[in-house]
């Protein structure tokens, strides 16, 4: 039977994107703003804070490797918050729904620690979540399957027992690979809701 809803936050609970800050830093070139996205400020370059490494020595070092972009790179620290848009519509919602209904509900994000506590403080998704895992606090990072091991070992939970929601195939796999039930997120709440409302009550009638 499921009794736990684990939820990614970055685009499942806050509106997250490097374009919404470097876009207008290239003029709205889209194409320079991907190659920067892709090969300079990329997704294996802010994994490093993600698994708790300093983000002022990682800039540093990125700034070394590309001078070019230093102004740029340094905006991924200081305007660190531009890049989220907000809660997601509707997501607050669907946790408060599913308080309500009994469901035990947790947070397992990858996110880096110089900018977690500001954003439990400014989202109200986020900070709807009392119990949660966040990388850089451990040092690992989704999908690595020691970061779901150890949120369903310190709120002593079944992986049987959980649904894990996150926006990255790979993550949800990972989870899945534990004996979790898994959604990608659709892109909306409403989206969400249909799937994840649907699958509650179908293990209810089991």
């Amino acid at each position: 039977m499921i009794k736990n809803i684990i939820f990614d936050y970055g685009n499942v609970l806050v509106d997250w994107n490097p374009a919404y800050l470097f876009l207008p830093v290239f003029n709205g070139d889209e194409e320079k703003c991907r190659y920067f996205t892709d090969h300079i400020c990329n997704r294996e370059w802010f994994t490093r804070m993600d698994r708790g490494e300093d983000m002022d020595v990682c800039v540093a070092e990125l700034q070394a490797q590309h001078p070019e972009y230093a102004d740029a790179i340094a905006l991924f620290r200081d305007r660190w918050f531009d890049m989220c848009h907000g809660d997601i519509p509707g997501m607050l919602e669907i946790i408060q729904d599913l308080k309500l209904k009994g469901y035990g509900i947790y947070g397992l994000t990858n996110w880096p620690a110089a900018t977690f506590a500001e954003a439990r403080r400014r989202f109200k998704t986020i900070g709807s979540i009392e119990n949660y895992v966040v990388s850089s606090s451990v040092h690992l990072a989704k999908p690595e399957p020691a970061i779901y091991q150890l949120l369903l070992s310190k709120y002593n939970l079944k992986a049987d027992e959980c649904v894990f929601i996150d926006d990255r195939k790979d993550n949800v796999n990972a989870a899945m690979a534990l004996g979790m039930k898994g959604i990608v997120y659709p892109g909306t709440a409403d989206g969400l809701s249909g799937i994840l409302y649907s699958m509650l009550l179908s293990d209810k009638k089991k």
